[in-house]
């Protein structure tokens, strides 16, 4: 069954010089605790727990190398413009079909907790398609109003006041028609809505987001980067993985291997890989908790490397994944379900083998299905896993 395409595009803005950080790299590639800004503005968008569309703009001599840097995330990076706003209007020029709502993030706002995109993202469904929204924190400070000389001129009341973030999300088709109408240059989404009579609504931001725009801030993020630091807070995600497998025929016989054991003896289970339906159940719980598309998006039939692959193979790639987007496995549990293997002479050792794989506690339990379904009729196995992760 093909994958539903992804309702949410978000364009990540990168293609600024970033000439006030003094650095002769633009902005978005200047590193932090050894990483670019644009690799760690993407880490949120990761966890995110729908699928996303990602585009990236960035300068036009660095499209190529901006693919080899994000390699481990699906994305699309095109060139930007002069201007922030042509590199928007780059970004939602390439967006596909199935997508109805739209986040625009600035690079430069690399510490974003997930919590803030997901917020924006509610807002904007629950506006009825007519209604803008944008990130945004009280603003503390006494505000004055001064003339060119630099005298005070009055006392702006700060309560009616609202220093604006990223994302800003949109129904597409709002943004794109406030974009084909756009005149004169800006610099925030929100204010081309509002030129065409929309309301943006407000949501709470987060003192984490702030945009790294000089070498003071670049201290701040360095602070927030270092080892022990944590950018957000903890976000639990639970996952549900679901594998089936029919075994093997007589014409094609396989040896049987389950949670990362072999049985010898036992008759194997067909598939393009060793067929473990427990070790397949486990990488879709965890990408799908993680947000990170689940096992035939990551290992599809079409890798020749991955045919006859055993599910240890699955299972470190995945954790791999899941680590480099800054998730860590709380626990698994697994529900096999079949007439054969007798599982619990082996559970011990299936648990053992599975916990260290993932770095983190895995139980695997069996049960049979009294006869019932394909599994009870003994035509194959099916196995259930459910997770924790949090990142």
């Amino acid at each position: 069954m093909p994958t539903e395409r992804p309702s949410v595009g978000i364009i990540v803005v990168a293609a600024g010089s970033g000439t006030r950080l003094g650095r002769n790299v633009p902005k978005a590639f200047v590193e932090v605790g050894g990483r670019s800004i644009l690799s760690r503005s993407i880490d949120s968008i990761r966890r995110i727990s729908e699928p996303v569309e990602l585009v990236v703009v960035v300068p036009a001599d660095l499209v190529g190398a901006t693919s080899t840097h994000l390699s481990d995330t699906p994305h699309v990076v095109v060139a930007g413009g002069a201007t922030r706003q042509q590199s928007v209007a780059a970004g939602l020029e390439v967006l596909s079909d199935a997508v109805d709502l739209v986040l625009v993030h600035d690079a430069a706002r690399a510490f974003t907790p997930v919590d803030v995109f997901e917020r924006v993202i509610a807002a904007v469904r629950s506006g009825a398609g007519a209604i803008g929204v944008i990130p945004g924190l009280p603003v503390t400070d006494t505000i004055k109003g001064r003339d060119a000389d630099g005298v005070v001129q009055q006392t702006i009341d700060r309560s009616r006041l609202t220093a604006v973030q990223t994302p800003q999300g949109f129904p597409r088709a709002l943004l794109a028609e406030a974009y084909a109408r756009a005149g004169e240059d800006v610099t925030d989404d929100a204010e081309l809505v509002q030129q065409l009579g929309h309301p943006v609504h407000v949501v709470p931001g987060d003192e984490r987001s702030f945009k790294i725009t000089n070498p003071h801030d670049l201290e701040r993020a360095e602070e927030l980067a270092a080892p022990g630091a944590r950018a957000s807070a903890p976000h639990w995600r639970t996952g549900i993985g679901v594998d089936a497998h029919a075994y093997a025929s007589d014409d094609a016989p396989a040896e049987l291997w389950v949670a990362g054991l072999h049985w010898p003896g036992e008759r194997g289970l067909a598939g393009h890989s060793d067929g473990d339906v427990v070790a397949h159940a486990i990488c879709d719980a965890l990408l799908g908790a993680s947000g990170l598309g689940d096992l035939g998006s990551r290992f599809g039939t079409s890798d020749p490397a991955l045919a006859g692959a055993h599910g240890e193979v699955f299972l470190r790639r995945t954790r791999d994944l899941l680590e480099q987007a800054g998730f860590t496995i709380g626990n698994v549990s697994v529900q096999l379900i079949g007439n054969r293997p007798r599982f619990s002479p082996r559970k011990a050792e299936a648990d053992a083998l599975l916990t260290s794989i993932l770095g983190a506690p895995v139980s695997v339990s069996a049960t049979t299905t009294d006869g019932l379904g394909f599994a009870g009729r003994a035509e194959g196995l099916t196995a259930i896993a459910t997770c924790l992760v949090v990142g």
